[in-house]
């Protein structure tokens, strides 16, 4: 913690000082043009593989970058909120979600019972991506374990494509070309960013 707290003072004498007027107008709004929906995995951090400046992205992360199908609930759903807030009221005109290699939440889907003894949250909250497991294994069959994560987090990531969808204003709004929908595929150890090509159903990647 003490490099955390010798950071916010050095955050607030060079690099706040140095765009102090940027800032402020932050201070002001913001006004977002893109919302990030990423996993929680400390090695994805959405700013730094964007190159975003602060206010350009409005970020939501969850445990394997999952999109909760449309309802209206009683419960306190932190992710529905988000995403309902960064499209009605901030108005964004892109969705980017983005998974990534190596991730815990895709590879748990496979796990036992008693894998998930101690987090039972985690168990109930990766229910939602039941279906991705059957899907991968029905289709896979011979995959080796390292090509099923792979599968498994690229499987992921069009479905909850598919996902943010069922929200309804988002969906007129995506069928009248008011919102762009990109589905990305973050590898950690090479840097490259893939993109969904909806048309030939591939990850490809983004290039200049």
């Amino acid at each position: 913690m003490d490099n955390l707290f010798k950071g916010a003072v050095r955050f607030r004498e060079r690099s706040f000082e140095k765009h102090k007027e940027f800032f402020r107008n932050l201070g002001h709004g913001q006004k977002p043009h893109t919302l990030f929906i990423g996993c929680s995995d400390s090695r994805v951090v959405p700013e730094l593989i964007t190159k975003a400046m602060p206010g350009e992205l409005f970020v939501v992360r969850n445990i394997a970058n999952i999109v909760p199908k449309y309802r209206i609930s009683k419960e306190y759903a932190a992710t529905t909120a988000a995403i309902e807030f960064a499209v009605m009221t901030l108005g964004v005109e892109n969705i980017v979600i983005c998974g990534h290699s190596n991730c815990g939440g895709c590879h748990a889907l496979f796990k036992d019972e008693e894998y998930f003894k101690d987090i039972p949250n985690v168990e109930h909250w990766l229910e939602q991506a039941g279906d991705i497991r059957k899907q991968v294994e029905e289709n896979y069959p011979g995959a080796t374990e390292e090509e099923r994560e792979w599968i498994t987090e690229q499987v992921n990531i069009v479905e909850q494509m598919k996902n943010i969808l069922s929200y309804p204003l988002i969906a007129d709004r995506y069928k009248a070309g008011k919102l762009n929908i990109y589905g990305w595929y973050y590898v950690i150890a090479t840097g490259e960013v893939y993109n969904y090509n909806k048309e030939t159903q591939e990850f490809e990647l983004i290039k200049e």
